[in-house]
């Protein structure tokens, strides 16, 4: 629905408003074709937990990348590929332009923009009560550079969680700190782990005891994975920056910081703690659709759109991860 939060539309979009296109000379015929990229997930979901017909198989093998929009040239406008919708009522932590209350987010699925050869995003406040009649349907382009930057479209259910910022941002002393206080739990949890299969009758008792202790008590917890940076899609927070050193990301029109507006991650959970999982979900941990809902997987696997704090307007900064 247009009127909810959502990745991958349909958006709340005007009808008598131009949707965004891109003007970037780069292929825009040769990839993957968006109907092929939708129908192999649909499969692939009809298909899990046993074995594909042959049928199905035969369907997947005749998908493939290729020229498959020859008479698209290079240079001709192409529309924008609707990536996701968000009310600032059902998040809190979405601050934009005064008056406006509905971001919409779209980007080119090629990674052949700029020196850094990314995709182009393209972000649209709007103040949602003066939409009129909504755009259908709605443009999109034919064709991907990868399977990868076509978003799986999902209604978005917001939970707010507080994180903390990235350790090697802290000063030492604090660093220092946290460092004492996880190896205090790691001792704590060595001198309570202190049975042995020499206190049992048998080798079975003790595994059946110690799986029973694992069931019961907390998981470990550390300062990274449980407290810092919440992975998945997100709005605001903190920046991880896990595989470079920290790097500065200044508004380029008034030299302000500009801190992430959204996230976006190849995974909901990254493995390394079940502590952001919602609860509903933890005993599905390892099923994709919970894992990874959008089938998203942009650069090395993170990307973050970052605005400016003085004026939302001024242009918005890409950085990777």
């Amino acid at each position: 629905m247009a009127q909810e939060s959502s990745v991958a539309g349909p958006l709340l979009w005007p009808a008598d408003e131009p949707w965004p296109v891109c003007t970037a000379v780069h292929p825009k015929g040769t990839g993957h074709l968006l109907a092929d990229v939708r129908l192999r997930r649909r499969v692939q979901e009809d298909a899990r937990g046993r074995e594909r017909t042959e049928e199905e198989q035969r369907l997947l093998d005749s998908m493939s990348e290729g020229n498959h929009v020859p008479g698209l040239h290079d240079d001709a406008p192409s529309p924008m590929l609707a990536v996701a919708q968000l009310y600032a009522r059902e998040i809190p932590d979405l601050v934009g332009p005064e008056g406006h209350d509905l971001l919409q987010v779209f980007w080119c699925p090629f990674e052949a923009h700029g020196d850094d050869r990314t995709i182009d995003v393209v972000l649209k406040w709007r103040h949602s009560a003066d939409v009129g009649a909504v755009l259908s349907p709605q443009p999109e382009p034919p064709v991907a550079g990868r399977a990868e930057c076509v978003p799986t479209t999902c209604v978005v259910h917001p939970e707010q969680v507080v994180e903390h910022e990235y350790i090697g941002l802290l000063d030492e002393e604090l660093q220092e700190g946290i460092a004492e206080w996880e190896e205090e739990l790691l001792d704590e949890d060595e001198e309570n782990d202190s049975s042995s299969p020499g206190s049992y009758a048998t080798y079975e008792e003790y595994a059946a005891a110690m799986a029973a202790a694992r069931a019961t008590e907390p998981e470990e917890v550390d300062y990274m994975n449980d407290l810092s940076i919440a992975p998945g899609w997100k709005v605001g927070g903190f920046a991880s920056w896990h595989l470079t050193d920290p790097a500065p990301v200044d508004c380029g029109m008034c030299g302000a910081a500009m801190p992430p507006l959204l996230t976006v991650d190849k995974w909901e959970c990254d493995g390394a703690s079940r502590s952001w999982l919602p609860i509903e979900d933890r005993d599905a941990d390892n099923d994709p659709s919970v894992i990874d809902p959008t089938d998203v997987y942009l650069g090395r696997g993170l990307m973050r759109v970052h605005t400016c704090p003085t004026d939302p307007t001024h242009p918005h900064r890409l950085s990777f991860q």
